[in-house]
């Protein structure tokens, strides 16, 4: 089993007494890609089998994400990428509450939420998927100060002028690069809107930086360092979460200060 054990059934029926979701997850013999990991829920007296990266649905079911990743399968990620900026921010003298935030793939506000535990000042939410939108203003009202649904490679006039209009000086993108749920170039759109000496920080799965990676991120975050568009200040392998196993699943925290727009052809 996996984590916190009362929350992860098999064969056991017996109704969960602590009021949180019956979960169920594939055995540990059931050797799967971080990709093709799924779950099943009880919701409403039936068993739905949901796959980990289908965020729509997970989000319509509150608690879920939350029981899920961080209490079952132990996500760390949010406290980490927070705990790493406040910690550069501290050494570079700079006040969180003069940080002025993208928050990318903001999902339902978790990271959000560790980034006003340490203090920063305006905080904009993006997400593609409305069902993660909808479940930050459930969970999370008063997190961000606006929280947009949109394609970051296809902005209206109106929301490009209204995003540009914060001026931020802060990209946070936390657990969404990689699998194809924000490719590079919406990845570069909104590290485009960030100010230069602006801060960057993020993550991303550590086979998305190796040799054999295919999405295209490790020649881009390469291509920032060595061409001095990113001052990368801190680079730490770090446990993510634990996949459906139990084994580990590591990523790559990374914090830096733009120095200059992505051109368009460093795109793959």
């Amino acid at each position: 089993m996996v984590g916190k054990e009362s929350h992860v059934e098999y064969d056991d029926l017996t109704p969960a007494r602590d009021g949180s979701l019956r979960i169920r997850l594939p055995r540990p013999s059931d050797r799967l890609d971080q990709d093709a990991e799924h779950c099943s829920v009880l919701v409403d007296g039936e068993w739905q089998d949901i796959r980990f990266h289908d965020y729509d649905r997970i989000y319509r079911i509150p608690g879920l994400y939350e029981q899920l990743f961080h209490d079952i399968l132990d996500c760390s990620s949010p406290d980490v990428i927070a705990k790493l900026l406040k910690e550069e921010l501290q050494q570079d003298g700079y006040e969180p509450d003069s940080l002025r935030v993208l928050d990318l793939g903001a999902g339902n506000g978790l990271v959000g939420e560790q980034l006003r535990n340490i203090g920063v000042g305006a905080l904009v939410g993006v997400d593609i998927i409305p069902e993660a939108r909808e479940a930050a203003l459930r969970d999370r009202p008063d997190v961000y100060q606006a929280y947009h649904v949109a394609d970051m490679t296809a902005l209206s006039p109106a929301l490009r002028g209204e995003l540009a209009s914060y001026r931020f000086n802060t990209l946070s993108c936390v657990a969404a690069l990689g699998y194809a749920d924000i490719p590079p170039a919406a990845f570069r759109a909104a590290f485009n809107l960030i100010s230069d000496n602006g801060w960057i920080a993020f993550n991303i799965k550590d086979r998305f930086l190796s040799e054999e990676d295919t999405s295209g991120f490790a020649t881009l975050i390469r291509r920032l360092r060595d061409e001095k568009v990113m001052t990368l200040l801190t680079s730490e392998r770090y446990q993510h979460r634990r996949n459906v196993s139990g084994e580990p699943l590591h990523y790559f925290a990374l914090i830096g200060t733009k120095n200059s727009d992505i051109p368009e052809d460093f795109l793959p």
